[in-house]
């Protein structure tokens, strides 16, 4: 067998780079390598078609190993496990204990409890805890900052009356003013004060976190991962270098801190995320001169992104959040929240609650994600992507350290406006399809009714811009201006009806019919497609007998000449004259009064805005 192995690779002779190269050239027949192939991505670097062995003779990365400094490939040694978590928003102490137990049965092994403004006291965190065992499972809290104090003296009086052994208390005491200022606008600097007499509460309980960096908060804001990243480690650093500051030891600090991070769509680039993410908080906490290596760690809890979730189709929500939770779970994230699919628009329900949960389950006890550490390493692509990303998001970090540190930079509002600009950017690009949503603004269900559904409004915003001390971030949904649009549709008096008139050119009329149908029905219309017309005088004759409000000639540019005027006169304005393309002979057709067209370069947000408002909706 080792004969045949040995004869095998002496046969075939590995190409060259430039050999690859030279084959890509001729099968491009003259096309642009640089425009057809390579990707230039928003996090300001570009992509190769494919890597060799030789791009990555540079980088350090690959030679890391798991478990040790700096982390790029986890946390852990010997397996690859995470908490599979579920957040629970307390009104009544007991029914939130009731859930609680009940989930923990389900395969949860992490509960985030979000206590708002709730009455503390002894009495509410026994009845909320009762029957957990807290030194078995991971638990979590979040309270008004005001009154995380309060909430620290009781939980450590709870553990110490219950004999839990303190070392196996793994959870977190949310505790993050500079995502209340993110987040309303208000400022929240006199409450920093607080953060290094918590830690010290707190610093008999090893595995129980109170500082957090909610960079989530980014990531459904709209912002790129280099951005989400960059800002992630400087909001880290500047709760860091208060506690140093404030006396507290480097190391308690460091592991007092923990990071939510949200998870974008784009599979391997989020798993160099998490790689490169943790590669560069662990140099930064070097700085301090650590004693423990392990305080260099980063613990991070990865939530499914809410940015891409959709009120329409929106069972495609579960493969978004499906491919994001595999992508944290492969860069071995230490917790993990699905957002249920239906979270844009109600509260989410038992159903799909359970499904959230399942959708961890199977990732980790079928297609056992769990047991392999890093299982990205060594890949050319993934250890590019994982050293450009640290690179630009450390560009990032020293532009706000320079500026003052990240808090400065919030006081200031250029975090805010950073995101905000990106956020208007990925709307006006998924206003033009740059960017896809699946169901929203690309072939959405023709048929399908909002029955119904509004999209929540989140109450976490300054109540008027005037009152805010600081700029906020805006967290509007990428799909929430199309969704705008469908629902303005939905619930006019009459939904408008478009009819395809394809005549000319088979493969050109049923092309640009498809493509028209998915165009109108982003805004909620009601498409009809047909096979053909002899005439365009038939096509208009069957339209009005459909009681078209909107006449889409479909065929090739050339017939265009021929069709599209005849067809717009024997109209005769009786229903919205489209052309699908935009044909040479469009100044001519414009000449006589064709004013419609519908192509690939355009808005189609502000066009099907334009047809609604033409139409009286």
């Amino acid at each position: 067998m080792s004969n045949n192995k040995e004869k095998l690779f002496t046969e075939f002779q590995a190409p060259t780079k430039q050999e690859w190269l030279d084959k890509i050239e001729v099968d491009l027949k003259g096309a642009d390598f640089q425009k057809r192939l390579v990707w230039r991505t928003n996090e300001g670097f570009n992509v190769q078609p494919f890597y060799r062995r030789e791009d990555l003779k540079d980088l350090k990365t690959p030679d890391a190993l798991p478990g040790e400094f700096p982390f790029v490939r986890g946390n852990k040694k010997d397996n690859n496990e995470w908490y599979v978590r579920q957040n629970i928003v307390v009104t009544d102490p007991a029914e939130a204990n009731k859930k609680a137990l009940d989930i923990l049965m389900k395969g949860v092994d992490s509960i985030g409890f979000k206590l708002g403004h709730a009455e503390l006291s002894a009495e509410f965190i026994e009845t909320l805890l009762k029957d957990i065992r807290l030194d078995c499972v991971e638990v979590s809290y979040r309270a008004c900052l005001r009154h995380a104090m309060q909430l620290a003296d009781l939980l450590v009086a709870y553990i110490e009356k219950m004999g839990y052994d303190k070392e196996k208390i793994v959870g977190g005491l949310g505790f993050d003013p500079i995502e209340r200022m993110l987040m309303k606008g208000k400022d929240s600097t006199m409450l920093l004060p607080d953060m290094p007499k918590l830690v010290e509460k707190l610093k008999d309980l090893p595995q129980l976190r109170c500082v957090m960096v909610h960079s989530d908060l980014l990531n459904n804001s709209g912002a790129y991962i280099v951005q989400e990243m960059g800002y992630a480690l400087a909001w880290g650093n500047e709760y860091l270098q208060q506690l140093v500051d404030a006396g507290i030891d480097a190391d308690l600090a460091a592991s007092k801190i923990k990071f939510y991070m949200g998870i974008s769509e784009n599979y391997f680039m989020e798993i160099a995320k998490f790689r490169a993410v943790r590669m560069l908080w662990a140099q930064i906490v070097k700085q301090y001169e650590p004693k423990n290596d392990d305080s260099c760690k980063m613990i991070i809890n990865a939530s499914t992104s809410t940015y891409n979730q959709t009120l329409f189709d929106s069972y495609v929500n579960l493969l978004r959040s499906q491919t994001e939770a595999m992508s944290a779970a492969l860069a071995g994230v230490h917790s993990m929240v699905v957002t249920p699919f239906d979270a844009p628009y109600e509260k989410p329900t038992d159903f799909s609650e359970r499904i959230a949960r399942n959708q961890q389950l199977i990732i980790k006890e079928e297609s056992h994600f769990d047991r392999i550490v890093d299982p990205g390493a060594g890949s050319y692509y993934i250890e590019h992507l994982t050293d450009a990303l640290a690179q630009e998001a450390w560009k990032l970090f020293l532009k706000v350290e320079d500026e003052g540190g990240f808090l400065a930079a919030v006081k200031a509002g250029t975090v805010q406006e950073d995101i905000n600009a990106t956020n208007a950017k990925r709307h006006g690009d998924a206003a033009k399809r740059k960017e896809f949503l699946l169901g929203t603004n690309q072939f959405p269900n023709f048929t399908e009714k909002s029955e119904g559904k509004e999209p929540l409004v989140c109450d976490c915003k300054a109540t008027h811009a005037d009152d805010a001390d600081v700029p906020a971030l805006k967290t509007s949904r990428m799909a929430s201006d199309f969704e705008a649009l469908r629902l303005a549709t939905e619930k006019a008096e009459k939904v408008p009806v478009a009819f395809m008139l394809t005549i000319g050119n088979l493969a050109m009329r049923q092309a640009r019919a498809q493509f028209s149908c998915n165009f109108l029905a982003c805004a909620g219309y009601k498409v009809i497609d047909n096979l053909g017309f002899k005439t365009v005088e038939e096509g208009v004759d069957a339209a009005l007998e459909a009681g078209a409000d909107i006449v889409v000639i479909c065929s090739s540019d050339d017939e265009y000449a021929e069709y599209a005027i005849p067809a717009f006169q024997y109209l005769n304005g009786r229903a919205m004259f489209v052309v699908a393309g935009a044909p040479a002979c469009m100044e001519d057709l414009k000449a006589a009064g064709i004013e419609n067209y519908i192509h690939v370069r355009c808005n189609v947000l502000e066009t099907l805005k334009e047809y609604n408002q033409k139409l009286g909706i």
